[in-house]
């Protein structure tokens, strides 16, 4: 029974050590970005009452949600998704305000799935969200953090791809089919099985422009010249228009410099109902989904009683630090850490006198006494697995400085050692 206790869920792990120290690192340059631009955080319960995810409000499924009861028999979950919780906190506390608010969040996000596929239920995100605001500039600011946010991360190779919800509602909005059928659709395109696709054509009775697009629909991805292609197949205006943003939105993300990050995908449709407009996900290698999601979703509020447009995104930090991982690349933290030896209590008090410069310096400081049993390279082993990069012990009035191979760099009288640091 104890064995057992000591094994977390499925779906769910512990983080801790090396691990911890650079997702911290890698949270704290993403919120830096996000200061940079001026959005200011705000934090929501984990947990929630059922209706603020329900299928009105556009999000996960019912089944795909933690749900339990309060004492008063109220339906809550755990949250399966941070923007409606930010919905709903904008809609209570900034009902009156037509500026343009800039907020982000941080937080867990609870998914339970029937198959894990190697995923966790159990998800850190980290995000923004632009409300009152309905302009391309809009769109394409949350897609320039994002790439900034990917940059401060660490990473060089990646693609932000840009869809548009508009473009698949147009397209629907041409065919005389029932809602199965379109649905059929919708799968199709996002599974991008253009076999299955032409084959469920086959015994539909559609007009030759629209069965012809739909053929096409899986080949409409590549650079900006894409569109205009796209922009060739049809007539209907609210797809025209959905491509007319879209280059909208390019030429304001070229002003930034950032194009050779962008890629266009028209077949890419809704992760989430409530995407009224552009939608984007970034990608990098080393990862088998995206890293970073968002979109505009300018009905969502709404369902909380405000009317505004909004976009926003956020950014996957467990799948980010696994792509860092598998590149390589480490986020480099500036402070340093500092573990103190003392080989006897006749030490402490110069110990605690050296622990407080090295704390007013900013430095990182662990304080240990040295057991008999233990050598000072199992101290300088155990100090290196902790990310120390210098281990100083104090014996007898004598400081050693060593790295975390164990490697003397320094050695001297406390009185000298206090001069030269």
């Amino acid at each position: 029974m104890k064995k057992k206790l000591l094994h977390t869920p499925e779906g769910v792990r512990d983080i801790y050590g090396r691990e911890c120290r650079r997702k911290n690192a890698v949270e704290e340059a993403l919120k830096h970005v996000l200061e940079l631009y001026g959005y200011q955080e705000i934090e929501t319960p984990s947990f929630e009452f059922f209706d603020i995810f329900n299928s009105d409000t556009g999000t996960v499924s019912s089944r795909e949600m933690y749900k339990f009861f309060d004492r008063n028999n109220n339906t809550l979950v755990l949250r399966p998704d941070m923007t409606p919780s930010i919905a709903r906190s904008v809609a209570k506390y900034y009902y009156d305000c037509e500026f343009p608010l800039r907020l982000s969040y941080k937080g867990n996000t609870f998914r339970n799935n029937q198959s894990y596929h190697g995923k966790l239920a159990e998800k850190t995100e980290l995000g923004a969200e632009l409300i009152n605001d309905d302009s391309p500039e809009a769109d394409a600011e949350c897609i320039v953090i994002m790439i900034d946010s990917f940059l401060a991360a660490g990473l060089s190779d990646f693609q932000v791809v840009i869809g548009q919800a508009e473009f698949f509602k147009g397209i629907m909005d041409d065919l005389d089919l029932s809602e199965a059928d379109k649905a059929q659709i919708h799968e199709y395109i996002d599974n991008k099985n253009a076999l299955g696709m032409e084959m469920f054509l086959d015994d539909l009775a559609l007009p030759d422009d629209s069965r012809n697009l739909l053929l096409e629909y899986h080949e409409l991805y590549g650079d900006v010249t894409m569109l205009d292609h796209a922009g060739s197949l049809t007539k209907n205006v609210r797809c025209l228009c959905a491509i007319d943003r879209l280059k909208e939105v390019y030429q304001v993300i070229c002003r930034y410099g950032y194009e050779r990050y962008i890629s266009f995908d028209l077949s890419m449709v809704n992760y989430f109902d409530y995407y009224t407009g552009i939608i984007f996900s970034g990608y990098t290698y080393g990862t088998g989904d995206a890293i970073g999601k968002g979109g505009r979703y300018d009905n969502l509020l709404m369902q909380f009683g405000k009317n505004a447009p909004a976009c926003g995104f956020t950014i996957l930090i467990d799948d980010l630090l696994s792509a860092l991982s598998r590149q390589n690349i480490s986020l480099s933290r500036k402070e340093r850490g500092y573990l103190l030896l003392v080989s006897s209590p006749e030490d402490n008090e110069a110990a605690i006198s050296l622990l407080s410069d090295f704390r007013k310096g900013g430095r990182k400081t662990e304080w240990m006494t040295m057991a008999g049993d233990k050598k000072i390279e199992d101290y300088v082993a155990f100090a290196a697995s902790q990310g120390a990069d210098r281990i100083c012990s104090l014996i007898g009035g004598t400081v050693t400085v060593r790295d975390p191979e164990g490697k003397i760099l320094e050695s001297c009288s406390l009185e000298e050692f206090r001069r030269k640091n």
